[in-house]
């Protein structure tokens, strides 16, 4: 990577005040954010009025397109390398290493970008060009699997690509999204933001599921203080989270960010208290749903989200509120979600 290696800090990333921004602004200014990634998190918690049919329910979006990589993932690759260098496993000079079908890949990108460390993101051949692009801008670099063993799914096949690159080198960590118990913690925070803006005064939350990290994180901060709203995974048809792992039960996905061949390590069977699978078609339909509605472009999972709601809508209870989880923004989905022709020729029979 072009570029001296900026020192790391344990601390990352912290909002602090510098002695500078003190003198400039003086001491009653808010604390400014010491880097970009201080800037993750605190996302928006919007009242959506359109979306609902019903005026004796209140539903709340979490906009967590408003990160400055534009997803939830922000959050996640935060907590990832934060947790890597204060256990001394990232030092100037690691390379950082991971599998991701889009967010996530771009939320390491920014994030090393900005501490100077090297980073290889393995994908696989359905992602997303415009992903890749990103991910090479911030300097990382990409690789591409195209072909997988016998038994393989396109996951399996990053996935021991990614152990290969790990086992490389003592300088390689692989920060493991799949396992690594600071993906769900970087949640602790999420959940925390919409209590503290609600005052703990909401009823049901609809959760994207991929690894699970959001939706573990989410129920275990809950337990934690004693709450419990209905919380409703909102997993891809085709996925194999929460059905056997028999390939044979699989059905082939074209949109990424929700849903996945394998199941959560994160995941525990009173984690959840209803899972709505929806399908490709469902999610374009939820996404073109919110747009015209509330103006607000969002991605895949965040349609299979609000398609999950309206499913259940007509059978809430008078007076709820719910939180819809919006985990980023629809620009990266103009030639797939928001392009009619690709739609029609991809999802006809979806």
């Amino acid at each position: 990577m072009a570029g001296a290696m900026k020192p790391l800090s344990p601390s990352l990333p912290k909002l602090r005040r510098s002695t500078e921004s003190t003198r400039r602004f003086g001491t009653t200014s808010k604390a400014l954010p010491s880097s970009i990634l201080g800037c993750v998190g605190n996302t928006p918690l919007v009242t959506l009025n359109q979306i609902r049919t019903r005026e004796d329910i209140t539903v709340l979006g979490k906009l967590e397109m408003q990160n400055p990589g534009g997803s939830i993932k922000d959050r996640t690759a935060v907590s990832l390398l934060k947790n890597g260098i204060r256990a001394g496993l990232i030092k100037p000079g690691t390379r950082i290493v991971e599998s991701s079908s889009g967010n996530l890949g771009i939320g390491l990108a920014q994030a090393c970008r900005q501490l100077g460390l090297a980073l290889t993101i393995v994908v696989d051949s359905r992602t997303s060009s415009k992903v890749v692009k990103l991910v090479k801008l911030y300097g990382a670099t990409i690789e591409v699997v195209r072909e997988t063993r016998d038994g393989e799914s396109l996951l399996d096949a990053r996935l021991r690509r990614v152990r290969e690159l790990a086992d490389s080198s003592p300088d390689v960590y692989w920060v493991n999204q799949y396992q690594n118990p600071a993906n769900p913690a970087a949640h602790h925070a999420t959940i925390g933001e919409i209590i503290r803006e609600t005052r703990g005064q909401f009823d049901r939350i609809y959760v994207a599921t991929s690894t699970c990290g959001t939706l573990a994180g989410c129920r275990e901060y809950l337990n934690k203080r004693a709450l419990y709203p209905h919380l409703e995974a909102v997993d891809a048809t085709g996925s194999a989270i929460f059905q056997s792992k028999d390939k044979a039960n699989l059905t082939k996905r074209h949109l990424p960010g929700h849903g996945s061949s394998r199941q959560s390590d994160f995941l525990k069977t009173d984690y959840v208290d209803g899972v709505t699978h929806v399908s490709d078609r469902e999610c374009v339909e939820g996404c073109h749903f919110l747009l015209q509605q509330e103006g607000i472009l969002a991605g895949g999972s965040s349609g299979g989200v609000i398609s999950a709601f309206r499913r259940d809508e007509p059978y809430l209870e008078s007076g709820t509120t719910v939180v819809l989880l919006l985990c980023d923004r629809g620009e990266r989905y103009l030639d797939t979600i928001n392009d009619e022709e690709w739609v029609e020729a991809t999802l006809t029979s979806n």
